[in-house]
Parts: C-alpha cells; structure tokens; sequence
C-alpha cells in the first residue's frame, strides 16, 4: 500500500476526521503504521475508543480501496494528500485540513493567492451582478477565484472568472460521481478544463448531505486569503463560510445591499459588525496587495488602458454608441434601438471587461478609445 493509498483509506472511514488522524500519526507515524496496528495500541490514541479502534483494525473489511481507485479514474480525476506539494500550502495550515483532496482539472502554486466569493444561491439579478464583476476584476488581478459550485453567487463568482480567463476552483458539497448541483456541470466542465479545478474531500460516490455542505465551506475559508460575501439574508449557507473564515484567521469582506431587502440583511449586518466594505475590487486589492502578482494587473485603477474588443454584437452596438461622450442610460436606449434589458446586460458585460465606466446618475462613459 502507498502513502496515498493509506490517507485514501483513511478517509474513506467514518468518524475519523483530519483532528484524529493528526494524532494516529503522531503516534504512530504514518498512515500506512496506523492502519496496521492492533485494536489496543489504536485505543490508546486520544480521541479514539473502542469502537473507532475496531473499524481501524478491520478496515480491510470495511473499505473496497479497488473500487474507488477505479472510479478516481473512471471520473479523470486524481488524489492529492497533505504531504504532497500540490496541496494548498493555506489550507494545509488550517486545524483541521481535509486529509484528501480529489482534484478534476489542475492546481498549481498560484492558487494560494486565492479570493472566496460567496453568497445566497437565491440571488438577486444585483447579487449576481457584483459576484461577476468582482471576480473578473479579481481573476484579472492575478488571482484564483474560490467558491463552491453552488446555483446564485457561487455560480456567477466562478462565470466572471472565467470571462477574464482567469483561475478558479469550484470545491463541491458531494462526490466527483454524485456531482451537484448538476445544473452547474457544463460550469464545472469549463472550470476544469484548463483554467482550475472542481475539488472535493469526499468519495467518488458520496451523495450530498445537511452536514457535507458546512465541511466544504470550511475548505473554501481555509484555502482563500479572504472571503467575500456578496449578498446573504440574514439565514444563509454563505455565512457558515464567513464564520469559519473567521476562526481560521482571514479576513472578511462584505457588499452593502439596500437596506430594505431581505437579501442584503446578512451582509449589511457583517459590515456592521466589522467586516470591510466593498464596493469594488480596488478595496479588497488595496488591503491585500501583496498577493497581486507582479504581473497582475490592479482591477479598479483610473489609468486608462486598451480594453477587451472582443465584442458580441450588442456589445459593440452599445459600446459604439457611448463614442466618446458621457451617455444616461435612458439616452443610450433611445439612440442605439435596443432593449432596455438588453443594453443593461450589455452595459454589465462591458464594464467586466474593463471597456467602460459607469459614473453617478446611471451614467457611462468609455475608458479608452
């Protein structure tokens, strides 16, 4: 049995959690020591009776180790342990990292200077709004979007990545072959396939459950360099993730909302309670700026500079039509001939893409000819 193969088994027991495993080693050694000792010597471990003693000493009647390295394989993906170096290094120093990670697509080093953006999976059209247009600011930086795959913030947190090409990984409540939601699996794909990973601690075929969507937020918090919510009413998943970013030491960063709905309740009530607020990325980028890279490109400067012109055809229409004087948004309507609802889809996509501004007064102007 390899090491890998031992942690593997390892998680594949119930009831053993990173805290114990951490003290098997530290008295015996390794995992593949800890997974041959005998029942009384496993009992002597702190946090471990009897009964957790006896599913250590038979586990090979209790984990059909084949089966799930043939569907690790079956799914295209790979195992990562905590000893080896293409773990997070910011989420290895948590107390409690997951001893395993499953990994669809590819890590690299960079993804330590990662951002979570979290939020309701109910979102508002605002909510989703700021989740893509942060994380594309944010990805554009330079740095790894992290968020959990979820419908809502989650969602359009990993979409804005992607716009920017940038990184982002997706760490999922469930198993590789259990995928949910499966509303997000082309999402998944993409994110996969070249620009980051989807993650999970859980085996190919775990189903998702009340208790495995909290442990995959505590991984979001410990592998991000700060957490960000979006929006979040008062109840709301996305805070667990806040709290144990908290507890892990990050910083938390929240976007005020209006303050008569319900949606905004959650941050609102962070910032109150002094999480920083953000308006844009330029204020999570000024707090933690020696993340960017030194290549990065800082999101939220006023300095012009040439913008993505790679253009859908409302787009360009929109983007031409601005010229190069300050337009209101009822104006830019009445002159280009399009949709209200349409113009604004498209006034969002080009402020993403760093080719306008909006000033007060729903007012837009271009950043560069």
């Amino acid at each position: 049995m390899t090491r890998r193969e031992a942690y593997l088994t390892l998680n594949l027991l119930p009831g053993i959690g990173p805290v114990r495993v951490r003290r098997l080693l530290e008295a015996f050694g390794s995992p593949e020591a800890a997974l041959r000792a005998r029942s009384d010597a496993l009992r002597r471990v702190e946090g471990v009776g009897l009964e957790l003693a006896q599913r250590l000493a038979d586990w090979e009647n209790l984990v059909d180790l084949s089966r799930e390295l043939r569907r690790i394989d079956e799914v295209g993906a790979r195992v990562v342990t905590q000893e080896e170096e293409a773990y997070p290094a910011t989420l290895r120093e948590v107390f409690d990292p997951p001893l395993v990670l499953y990994v669809w697509g590819e890590l690299q080093s960079r993804d330590d200077r990662g951002i979570a953006l979290v939020g309701s999976r109910r979102a508002t059209h605002y909510g989703l709004q700021c989740a893509r247009k942060l994380s594309f600011q944010l990805a554009q930086s330079g740095l790894t979007i992290l968020s959990g795959l979820a419908l809502g913030v989650d969602a359009a947190a990993h979409e804005g990545a992607l716009a920017a090409q940038g990184r982002t990984i997706g760490v999922l409540g469930s198993g590789l072959g259990k995928f949910w939601p499966p509303e997000n699996r082309v999402l998944a794909e993409k994110m996969a396939d070249g620009r980051g990973a989807v993650v999970t601690e859980f085996p190919v075929d775990y189903n998702p459950d009340k208790q495995s969507f909290p442990l995959r937020n505590r991984i979001v918090a410990g592998w991000s360099q700060g957490v960000v919510c979006v929006e979040a009413p008062a109840r709301s998943g996305a805070l667990i993730t806040v709290n144990q970013a908290t507890d892990y030491g990050r910083p938390v960063y929240a976007v005020p909302g209006p303050i008569d709905r319900p949606s905004s309740q959650g941050c609102n009530t962070l910032i109150q309670n002094g999480a920083r607020l953000v308006t844009s990325a330029a204020d999570i980028l000024d707090d933690l700026s020696w993340l960017i890279p030194p290549d990065g490109k800082k999101a939220g400067a006023e300095a012009p500079h040439k913008p993505n012109l790679a253009l859908t055809g409302d787009e360009k229409t929109v983007f031409d039509t601005l010229g190069g004087d300050e337009r209101q948004f009822d104006d830019l309507v009445a002159v280009c001939g399009l949709p209200a609802g349409e113009v604004a889809v498209a006034l969002m996509k080009l402020e993403m893409k760093k080719c306008i501004r909006q000033l007060p007064g729903r007012y837009f102007t271009r950043l560069t000819d």
